[in-house]
């Protein structure tokens, strides 16, 4: 980690030349000439920037058993994730080079900055608790798909068991409701010192572990609890909820920033918001400003170019054969030596409270898909969570203005959330049986409300927009304060 910090412009600049080399005689290698590249600026010349969609073709004859298309090695698991304009689910490769070089070594690396960071820890006299998605198996070829956790649980060495609970047999479950009570019923029997996992699906397990075992303070459970690693969706949401389950001063919070695609920062000091981007994991990392992100101008620039405090969309180039690759996530430098960041967002509008990664195209198609079942039309619309609260479930929580109402609303209501359901596969996790997200709340909005807003604020005609989908109850708000 000394190391690329110290040179993190000749580490990257290594690893790209390294990433080219071993790719240059898969397809995607050949189609591009990669032999005949020999530094960035020609990368970047011949290599598209591209995005999930064009991927498409090429991930799925690798998930059919296909090899040496976009990286050299075989390709046997694919990190199930959120759905795209086109596909209900991605399926993102992931490689050996990139378990190993990425996921498990940063595994590592978190554990040494924590103990670095806190030399009196105790953390090895207990287990974690760490709680993963499911694995299922694509049957026409044998290659595994699930959750990026599952994944890395199914593939872990035989030893890393021992310290970790539950046990992979319940950590690899399918089914939510019986897996959460099968957790919570192995993991009171243990020593727990440490926590990983998504804020939403956590905070949902351990209100369930305080609701069976009666306790008021997870210190009740586990006395020697001390660090919470999370990631996934954003924690600010739970700050407050997760301070009042553990009430002491000195628990530990680290943020990690991590996705299907790789692992990319996490925090490197007990009291900081912002995270050490991690320069040698097989990731090269490129930079759109998103001033100029989807015009004529937009240009990618690598990370010896960056500025602090401006925002940019993610390209990376992986291990596992994603070559300028946008991931849809934006950040803020806060720091150039190192570098530290600061997830600021999406390139598009979303909400992603509870994981679910609901995009506009989601709510647009699914809208659709109401209004003919419901015979209503629709004017404008917004929608915001409702954020859980104790043992309170989060939702979705929408205000529609209609041309045509529906004449039955709580039909509707019924069908906007299975069709939100059926077009995207996190959403649909998120609501099984009310696990994490309730039935979503409508609001009729009086004629003319969204247009008063927009007037309200100077933004009456030209590009002036309603935010669609926002992870603030800001606008919904101030809506619902002008109904």
């Amino acid at each position: 980690m000394e190391l690329f910090m110290k040179y993190p412009h000749e580490v990257q600049n290594e690893l790209l030349k390294d990433l080219i080399s071993k790719a240059k005689n898969t397809e995607f290698g050949k189609r591009y000439y990669f032999n005949e590249i020999n530094s960035y600026e020609k990368f970047r010349e011949r290599v598209p920037i591209q995005k999930y969609e064009d991927y498409q073709p090429d991930i799925e004859r690798s998930r059919k058993g296909e090899n040496n298309i976009l990286w050299p090695t075989p390709i046997r698991w694919f990190a199930k994730s959120s759905g795209t304009t086109s596909a209900k689910s991605k399926f993102i490769p992931v490689s050996q080079d990139s378990l190993e070089d990425c996921h498990f070594a940063a595994g590592k690396d978190l554990l040494c900055i924590y103990l670095n960071n806190n030399p009196q820890s105790q953390f090895f006299t207990g287990k974690s608790l760490r709680l993963g998605g499911s694995k299922e198996l694509y049957q026409e070829n044998g290659t595994s798909y699930g959750d990026l956790s599952a994944i890395l649980i199914d593939n872990m060495p035989f030893w890393a068991e021992f310290s970790s609970t539950p046990s992979n047999e319940v950590s690899l479950m399918h089914d939510w409701e019986y897996k959460m009570q099968a957790i919570v019923n192995e993991t009171i029997k243990e020593k727990v010192t440490s926590l990983a996992g998504v804020p939403s699906w956590m905070l949902v397990l351990l209100n369930n572990v305080l609701e069976t075992t009666g306790k008021e303070s997870l210190f009740e459970v586990w006395p020697h609890l001390e660090v919470y690693f999370h990631g996934g969706v954003s924690f600010e949401p739970y700050a407050s909820q997760y301070q009042k389950i553990l009430p002491k001063e000195d628990f530990r919070f680290y943020e990690i920033y991590n996705a299907s695609e790789g692992f990319f920062a996490c925090q490197d000091h007990n009291d900081t918001k912002d995270l050490l981007l991690m320069l040698d994991y097989g990731i090269f990392y490129e930079f759109i400003p998103m001033d100029k992100y989807g015009s004529d101008e937009e240009i990618a620039i690598p990370l010896s170019e960056v500025e602090i405090d401006k925002n940019y969309a993610v390209v990376i180039t992986t291990n596992a054969g994603l070559w300028r690759y946008k991931i849809g996530d934006t950040v803020r430098f806060t720091n150039l030596n190192p570098y530290r960041i600061k997830v600021s967002g999406r390139t598009k509008h979303h909400i992603n409270v509870f994981g679910e990664e609901l995009i506009i195209e989601n709510a647009e198609s699914a809208l659709k898909k109401v209004c003919l079942v419901t015979n209503c039309e629709i004017i404008d619309y917004t929608v915001a969570p409702i954020f859980m609260e104790g043992k309170e479930k989060g939702a979705h929580e929408w205000i529609v203005e209609f041309k045509t109402p529906p004449r039955d609303f709580d039909k509707f209501t019924r069908h906007l959330d299975l069709a939100l359901q059926e077009v995207n596969s996190d959403y649909e996790a998120k609501r099984y049986n009310n696990m994490t997200l309730n039935l979503p709340k409508i609001h009729q909005a009086r004629k003319d409300l969204f247009y008063d807003w927009l007037k309200k604020h100077n933004k009456l005609g030209g590009q002036h927009k309603i935010p669609r989908l926002s992870n603030s109850r800001t606008y919904v708000e101030e809506l619902l304060g002008m109904s």
